[in-house]
């Protein structure tokens, strides 16, 4: 039985050692707290999951909240013109609906069932020097973890990673008594709320540890009007400011805000990082070496709501890669051969991502209004979410996009 170590309980890693799990290893998962410290602790993330990444968690039988978690029905986006009305307003239908629950749920659920299942989980802050010691002892040792001095062992890319510092500043709240958005009230969909030169106020439903619940989040141009909850402790003094920004920006999202309250003390979270791909394979002191997953090598900007998405499609193509190879030495050449398999898909969302974050061209302006009097435009960009790679067809170049939009239009 081949033994594997994962250091990081995020949803990649805690996806990957249930799957391999599953399938006979021995395998041994590092946190750095215990399934109560997560489910009592800070929210993560909004994590939005489209239906590929949702399959995957199928695929596993560790979909235990999908009955529970809200069905999002549509991706909807409004743009706002400099007197805050709407100049863009409209929602696509998903093919298959997404679902977001809370990272506090699944995180400390996942863990727990991988002890009840046998698995060994070891609750310890990770060290370089631990993981040299552990890489004489495991047949393959993988790094999800996504932050502090591991990460640092895998080095950047500069040639995918075209910024070297934050384009967002980030800040999200979690909360109840959100009312639904009047044009579809019957069903949910995820609102994406873009004020040029400012940023974007995406609203999502979600499932947290009280039930039913929104996530308002704000993504904020460095240094503009949005960007003011660094140093901000307060979790009232957080929303107030969400609030306010809302009130001043998206009157039509303020609007049907007016009464929420945050569902718990640990509902707030803020901050910024600069998108960025690393080099997959990182070697320790004793020549030993380790393959990062997910975020820890690829970190997209939250703006396209791909983080969840990404590290689930990381966490099934490498469970492929490892349970195809047999009884063969994971070296060198496996480990980027093995990201090189990710990079296939990830390379789309990354691309994608970077476009979003820049000032959009004509071309693509025009795109996102055009959705407003084409339903298909409209359904096609939600539907872009779940496979980005469709986005090469009609996005990018101007001349496919205005083919495209000519053909929509039956021209």
């Amino acid at each position: 039985m081949r033994k594997i170590l994962i250091v990081g309980a995020g949803q990649s890693g805690l996806q990957l050692a249930l799957g391999l799990q599953s399938r006979g290893y021995e395998v041994t998962l590092m946190s750095n707290r215990t399934a109560d410290e997560i489910r009592s602790g800070r929210v993560m993330s909004t994590q939005c999951m489209f239906h590929t990444a949702l399959q995957h968690e199928r695929d596993l039988q560790i979909n235990f909240w999908e009955s529970q978690a809200p069905k999002i029905e549509g991706l909807g986006v409004s743009v706002a013109a400099p007197d805050s009305s709407r100049a863009v307003d409209w929602v696509g239908r998903l093919d298959g609906y997404a679902q977001s629950v809370d990272q506090r749920v699944k995180m400390a659920g996942w863990m727990e069932t991988f002890a009840q299942r046998g698995g060994q989980l070891v609750i310890h802050g990770a060290a370089v020097s631990d993981l040299d010691y552990f890489s004489r002892t495991y047949d393959l040792v993988m790094v999800s973890a996504g932050k502090g001095e591991l990460v640092s062992m895998f080095g950047r890319d500069a040639s995918r990673s075209p910024y070297d510092a934050p384009q967002r500043a980030l800040a999200v709240a979690y909360v109840h008594g959100l009312g639904p958005r009047p044009e579809h009230p019957e069903f949910d969909a995820v609102r994406c709320n873009l004020v040029p030169g400012v940023g974007e106020l995406f609203v999502m439903p979600t499932l947290t540890t009280s039930g039913r619940a929104d996530i308002l989040f704000w993504e904020g141009i460095p240094g503009g009007p949005v960007d003011v909850f660094k140093g901000v402790k307060d979790p009232s003094e957080h929303l107030s400011l969400t609030l306010e920004l809302m009130e001043r920006f998206l009157p039509w999202e303020y609007a049907r805000a007016t009464k929420v309250e945050l569902t718990d003390a640990n509902g707030t979270l803020a901050g910024r990082y600069a998108p960025t791909v690393r080099n997959p394979v990182g070697r320790l002191p004793s020549g030993g070496l380790v393959l990062g997953v997910a975020d820890v090598v690829v970190a997209n900007d939250p703006v396209t709501g791909q983080g969840s998405n990404s590290a689930s499609k990381c966490a099934a193509s490498y469970l492929s890669s490892i349970t195809s190879h047999g009884d063969q030495p994971f070296d060198e050449a496996w480990m980027r051969s093995t990201f090189d398999r990710y990079w296939d898909t990830a390379q789309h969302v990354t691309k994608w991502t970077n476009a979003m974050l820049g000032v959009p061209p004509e071309h693509v302006l025009n795109l996102i209004g055009a959705a407003g009097g084409l339903q298909p435009v409209a359904d096609r960009f939600a539907n872009g979410f779940n496979d980005p790679s469709d986005f090469e067809n009609f996005f990018y170049d101007p001349e496919k996009t205005n083919a495209y939009l000519a053909e929509a239009a039956g021209a």
